[in-house]
């Protein structure tokens, strides 16, 4: 709380999160004097830095904008033990993503630094691309687009015989491992195409658009494609290996558009390979960037690859600043924060 005082706001956007969106959200919700820097991601290459991950490597740069100010916005910003040390006068973080990575919590709480996250902000973003990646598994389409706009081929057009031709989605068994956020929307954009959805989550109670199914082999028994929207935890991580592909029916289709090790990859190309995956469709990795060695390049023909594009949309940007602006605006009111960490 600013106790009157003018609030000074460190808005540290990028390429995706513009510092001006959130000074235009800023605006809308409380009088204060904002600061914008532009750091690197995610144009720029990103990884661990210090104590945190996914993070900008931007420390010197953040410490010098956050001089005298009380509250940082950002998507990547660097807040490890060194900027906090530095930025004595910094009491609000507000991060704009669905997890602070880039924020070394307990160092927050050392300094008595509040750190406040924007979850769901890409929710309808995901849920699309992921039935986007869906489709375009099941028909070939980036295949088919290859052959024909890069290599000015007709070859794609044996997708048109029975021995070549995808999947459609009315009445296709489709299995959702996960049920939330994203996993819900994506099983109401299924029902309208006429799929059969089928639903594994333990945790989810209550009303669900499809058929609850109550393990998860039963649930790969039953369905000629699946997608993944499991967290990433102790639990689930390598939650699909060789043991679980041998489930699906033979020429089922894989997407995951969650978390890169929900998902053994090795398995999955050897479940490619052997034909008992027909397609598969990946927008997350378990390493990124993907390795230039991965086997998954070398099965492009029966592999959509995009590069962890699943929540980039403009409206993403839009709501994560307009998440960010309101938690700020509740500090300096002194209200409760509605996503507060620390």
């Amino acid at each position: 709380m600013t106790h009157g005082k003018r609030v000074r706001v460190v808005a540290a956007g990028d390429h995706f999160i513009l510092p001006s969106l959130i000074r235009e959200a800023l605006a809308r919700e409380v009088d204060c004097e904002t600061a914008e820097l532009t750091l690197g991601w995610p144009l720029e290459p990103f990884g661990p830095v210090a104590e945190v991950t996914e993070a900008s490597d931007a420390e010197d740069e953040l410490i010098a904008a956050l001089t005298g100010a009380q509250v940082l916005v950002t998507q990547m910003g660097p807040v490890t033990e060194r900027v906090l040390d530095a930025c004595p006068a910094l009491r609000l973080v507000v991060v704009c993503r669905g997890g602070p990575v880039n924020v070394n919590l307990d160092a927050a709480k050392r300094h008595d630094v509040r750190v406040c996250y924007a979850p769901g902000r890409n929710a309808a973003a995901t849920a699309e691309f992921t039935v986007g990646l869906l489709l375009s598994a099941l028909r070939r389409i980036p295949q088919a687009h290859d052959l024909l706009a890069r290599r000015g081929s007709w070859e794609g057009a044996t997708y048109y015989t029975y021995a070549h031709s995808g999947l459609e989605l009315e009445d296709l068994p489709v299995g959702l491992v996960g049920y939330g956020a994203v996993g819900s929307r994506v099983a109401r954009a299924l029902c309208a195409f006429g799929a059969r959805v089928l639903v594994h989550d333990p945790y989810v109670r209550g009303e669900i658009h499809g058929l609850r199914v109550a393990s998860l082999d039963e649930l790969l028994r039953a369905s000629r494609a699946i997608t993944l929207h499991a967290r990433l935890t102790d639990e689930t991580r390598g939650l699909l290996g060789a043991r679980e592909l041998a489930l699906l029916p033979r020429g089922a289709v894989v997407v995951n558009a969650a978390r890169g090790p929900l998902l053994d990859e090795d398995a999955l190309c050897d479940a490619l390979e052997s034909g008992q995956v027909s397609a598969a469709a990946l927008d997350t990795y378990a390493t990124e960037p993907l390795p230039a060695g991965s086997r998954l390049r070398a099965l492009a023909d029966r592999v959509v690859l995009t590069p962890h594009l699943g929540g980039a949309s403009r409206a993403v940007a839009e709501k994560a600043a307009a998440i960010a602006a309101a938690e700020v605006g509740r500090w300096v009111r002194g209200e409760p924060q509605a996503h507060r960490l620390t």
